[in-house]
């Protein structure tokens, strides 16, 4: 029972500290394009010179 003083308040931490980093994440446009970077992977590029 002592355990839970411990683990109910770390855990509320724990997720306002992953809610933080999400949001913050989510203001600097991490999440904006997540289709771009995967279909360029996939363009043929033979512009380049060898």
């Amino acid at each position: 029972m002592e355990a839970l003083y411990l683990l109910v308040p770390l855990s509320v931490v724990l997720v306002f500290g992953a809610l933080w980093i999400f949001f913050k994440a989510s203001d600097n446009g991490q999440f904006d394009d997540l289709v771009g970077p995967a279909l360029r992977v996939l363009q043929d590029d033979d512009s380049s010179s060898s």
